[in-house]
């Protein structure tokens, strides 16, 4: 019997031989990928060290807490619309600017792109394994609007990390049970995204529909029912309203919107304006794109990036996260339950949250960077389904 599993594996061994270069060749793989990683995060890191340059950095995350440090508080200025947004990283910033400095800001932001790697790592490690979380790190922190903003004091890092987290604890929540304290969990990390960019409402209104639903769905059959699904919906919604509010109480007490400037042709009526020319409209008119380069914008987000230039999303995706996700698809069948139904979760939110933002507001790279991670999960499932069928093709060929 012993004889029989030493030839397996020996076999197996061989296996790899033709793919990853040999057993020994994937350990020393592995060991490359990790410098690769070290060297990454060191470039990205030398790369930060330099003063902030960018316009939204020097006008807006870092002007507005400037100004609050001078004035002793925060205030209300009505000539910076922007200053109405949440600044859950801005108060974060303060601390450094109060102490002279406005180059920690940048590593704080990078901070939370590091933070979303190792919620990746974690994920990922649990379900396919310590190899193939490394290699979802390293592709993660190498996309080039990741490393965009890590030397950035933008605040979007921060929205993609809460906002990851509050779906793994969703996933987390549906996996164990239904167990109380991973659905709060979830709500705080949503709250908080709501705290650090508005496009956290977009993660808020998908989730808050994804918790019902995952409870009527998967819920124990003798206990499932239209009352306690929306008991947990009404939770999660309570508490991340909750984390949130200071900044809706704020704004409403200054502008009588919530979250001004959201919707205020809606909320203040006879105060502003209502808008007439939609967002699909709008690159037709001044991007001069004809109907089937607008329906193509799905696609073409993920090839025709350009920094700083909006017709062309203003940053970088890559194509892997178009084409691997595709592979994930073909296991959905053979995938364990766990598996196939995260899957399902992870394409509902990326599929809904670009849709959302597709047409409510300027397709931009960042504010669709929340759906980065979800992506890159389904890439590595591809990858390892893509290797998984050249195995079994190599094994049958022997």
């Amino acid at each position: 019997m012993m004889m029989q599993e030493h030839t397996r594996s020996k076999q197996d061994c061989k296996i790899r031989i033709n793919i990853l270069d040999g057993c020994e060749g994937w350990a020393h793989l592995l060991n490359l990928l990790w410098c690769l990683l070290a060297l990454l995060i060191g470039s990205i890191v030398i790369l930060a060290w330099v003063p902030p340059v960018s316009r939204d950095a020097l006008v807006h995350h870092l002007a507005i807490p400037k100004l609050y440090l001078t004035h002793g508080g925060i205030y209300e200025i009505p000539s910076m619309v922007f200053s109405y947004y949440p600044m859950n990283l801005e108060l974060l910033y303060m601390v450094p600017l109060w102490l002279g400095n406005d180059i920690v800001p940048k590593f704080i932001h990078l901070s939370f792109g590091l933070f979303t790697a190792w919620l990746i790592y974690a994920y990922i490690r649990e379900r396919i394994g310590a190899s193939y979380a490394i290699l979802g790190v390293l592709l993660f922190l190498s996309i080039p609007i990741i490393v965009k903003l890590s030397v950035t004091v933008y605040v979007d890092l921060g929205l993609v990390f809460f906002s990851t987290a509050s779906l793994i604890l969703l996933m987390r929540w549906r996996q164990d049970s239904f167990r109380l304290k991973h659905l709060i969990f979830s709500a705080i990390c949503c709250g908080l995204a709501m705290g650090t960019k508005y496009n956290g409402l977009i993660t808020f209104l998908l989730i808050g529909l994804f918790v019902p639903f995952l409870y009527a769905k998967y819920g124990p059959a003798n206990r499932t029912s239209f009352f306690r699904s929306s008991a947990y919906g009404l939770i999660f919604v309570s508490v991340a309203l909750l984390i949130f509010s200071p900044w809706m109480i704020r704004n409403y007490l200054w502008t009588q919107n919530p979250i001004y400037p959201l919707y205020d042709q809606w909320i203040n009526a006879q105060r502003t304006p209502s808008q007439t020319v939609g967002v699909l409209a709008y690159r037709s008119l001044f991007y001069n794109e004809s109907w089937w380069e607008i329906a193509l914008l799905p696609i073409r987000i993920f090839f025709q990036g350009q920094d700083n230039n909006p017709q062309y999303f203003d940053g970088h995706l890559t194509s892997f996260l178009f084409v691997f996700p595709i592979f994930s698809l073909f296991s959905l069948k053979s995938d364990s339950t766990n598996v196939r139904n995260e899957k399902i979760i992870l394409i509902a939110f990326t599929i809904l949250y670009f849709f959302i933002v597709l047409f409510t507001s300027t397709l931009r790279i960042r504010y669709i960077a929340s759906i980065i991670p979800p992506l890159l999960i389904l890439s590595v499932y591809g990858l390892k389904d893509i290797l998984s069928f050249v195995l079994k093709i190599s094994n049958n060929s022997k």
